[in-house]
């Protein structure tokens, strides 16, 4: 960092300024005058580039939900237990490699992360283009074929890392006072990638393909499409990046915060209950085209345009539970995070035992909207659950300072850190919930997944899903039965009154 003295009026364009490679060497948003000056023009300008990357990778991280429910109109005869499996690899490899991509920024700079992040996303783009549509992979065995779809499913993955490094640099950028805001229009802008990949895809897919043809229950499909519609948007995000973006140089992640996080029992109760809400929304945005297409068979028969122009509609509960992040957050600033994430886990447990209902009555629209309202509390929970992390780490800092007789301030500046290191590992873990709801559905379709495997005609397999179509309702229960088990951590932990006064004072506060 520069030390030479400047005059109050000098300060501002002198910490504006850049050295080769746009790395930003005195950056001090929290200085009122450097940010009018010419810090907010730079952080918002990093921060749109930023979403755009970071959209572009959520896009790819859920490419394969729509991939997955196309694969037969593309020649390949899959189990439904095997269609799952390809839809939780990239769950299970973007969720792991939301750690490292949170070190990257520091080591790498954000300017130069958020273009090679961006560039790796050609890799699971490329793969689909000219790997998975080949006369060649068709001509395999089934084996090969499923080995096959799994690594290019799994490099997928690569978009899943992108939020966490994407959160870490943009974090920087900011104030304190307008941190809040910017990581949930960075978040929520990420999120809508999920929405747009469902959307958009089902038609890319089908152009040039007879629309006569559309309302057979197998029909051409182009999937090369689905990996080069992608492409340009990939080039021209890492080139803005590398072109426009900056690196800050005091962007440094202290390893011993995580360390130090790593040791609180508040961190694993935060990362759990992420998993109730992050987990829940990127677990379901991965499943629910298939789950409908393996549920309602009848409806989307019925329905052709749904089934083939909106994917079941599985697109629209992504768009909500993004939007409804940032209203999450803001709920929580008024009537305090623990409460809201504990009516949000009520509202899930309510609503998937309307799904339940749903199935039993083979009910599209009372399934469909049980889980449009899940995603909302979902979404809602997001923002929530982020805003709890910081107050409850403020809190033990406190705690810590007035049992101990430390400085206050450098303890709270401590345990901020800590906080900061928390909200990364949360990600990661929450992430990773979206990867077991994968699991679980699979694990209830391994019957209907037999049966229809061994039909040999589309219409003897349309029959026996519509025979089996409650298989989902195992993995129902069992999701109802976690989102249970979060509100009662959600109470214990943070709005039980004996817990409060006993253990850290004040979680029971607005302010949590």
């Amino acid at each position: 960092m520069s030390t030479t003295m400047e005059s109050p009026a000098d300060a501002p364009a002198a910490r504006a300024t850049s050295r080769r490679g746009r790395w930003l060497d005195d950056w001090d948003p929290d200085d009122e005058a450097f940010w009018q000056s010419s810090g907010r023009k730079v952080a918002r300008k990093n921060l749109i580039l930023s979403i755009f990357a970071e959209n572009l990778g959520f896009s790819i991280w859920v490419l394969w939900t729509i991939v997955v429910i196309n694969l037969a109109n593309a020649g390949f005869t899959l189990s439904l237990s095997e269609q799952f499996l390809l839809i939780a690899l990239p769950n299970l490899v973007g969720s792991t490699l939301r750690i490292p991509y949170t070190f990257a920024v520091p080591r790498f700079g954000g300017r130069a992360w958020t273009g090679i992040s961006a560039s790796l996303l050609l890799i699971p783009t490329a793969l689909l283009a000219f790997l998975v549509p080949s006369g060649w992979l068709l001509e395999q065995s089934h084996a090969t074929q499923m080995w096959v779809l799994a690594l290019c499913a799994a490099s997928a993955g690569l978009g899943g890392g992108n939020f966490s490094s994407s959160m870490a640099n943009i974090s920087f950028f900011y104030p304190d006072r307008h941190k809040g805001a910017a990581l949930g229009l960075n978040a929520a802008g990420g999120n809508l990638g999920v929405a747009i990949t469902q959307l958009l895809v089902p038609l890319v897919i089908i152009i040039g393909v007879p629309v006569a043809t559309h309302k057979l229950p197998v029909h051409d499909v182009n999937l090369a499409y689905a990996g080069l519609v992608w492409m340009p948007f990939i080039a021209l995000a890492a080139i803005l990046a590398w072109r426009y973006m900056d690196s800050i140089t005091d962007a440094k992640t202290d390893p011993s915060s995580y360390t130090k996080s790593l040791k609180q029992s508040q961190t694993w109760v935060m990362s759990l209950l992420y998993i109730g809400t992050f987990g829940s929304f990127i677990g379901y945005a991965f499943a629910l085209p298939l789950v409908i297409k393996n549920t309602f068979p009848e409806f989307l028969a019925a329905h052709p345009f749904i089934a083939t122009y909106l994917a079941g509609l599985g697109f629209v509960g992504a768009l909500i539970g993004s939007l409804a992040r940032p209203l999450g957050g803001w709920l929580s600033d008024r009537m305090g995070g623990a409460r809201v994430t504990l009516a949000v886990f009520l509202g899930e447990a309510v609503f998937t035992l309307v799904a339940i209902y749903g199935v039993q009555q083979h009910s599209f629209p009372v399934f469909f909207g049980s889980f449009m309202a899940i995603f909302l509390l979902a979404g809602m929970g997001n923002g929530s659950t982020y805003r709890m992390i910081p107050s409850i780490f403020a809190t033990l800092g406190r705690k810590e300072a007035a049992e101990k007789g430390l400085d206050l301030k450098r303890t709270i500046l401590d345990y901020k850190h800590q906080a900061a290191a928390v909200i990364g590992i949360a990600g990661a873990i929450g992430a990773f919930g979206g990867f077991l709801i994968q699991v679980v559905f699979r694990q209830a379709s391994l019957g209907v997944s037999a049966a229809v495997k061994a039909a040999e005609t589309p219409a003897e397999k349309l029959a026996i899903a519509q025979a089996q179509a409650d298989w989902s309702i195992p993995a129902l229960w069992v999701f109802l039965f976690a989102y249970v088990v979060f509100a009662g951590m959600t109470w214990f932990f943070y709005l039980r009154k004996s817990f409060a006064t006993d253990k850290v004072p004040s979680f029971a506060s607005a302010s949590v």
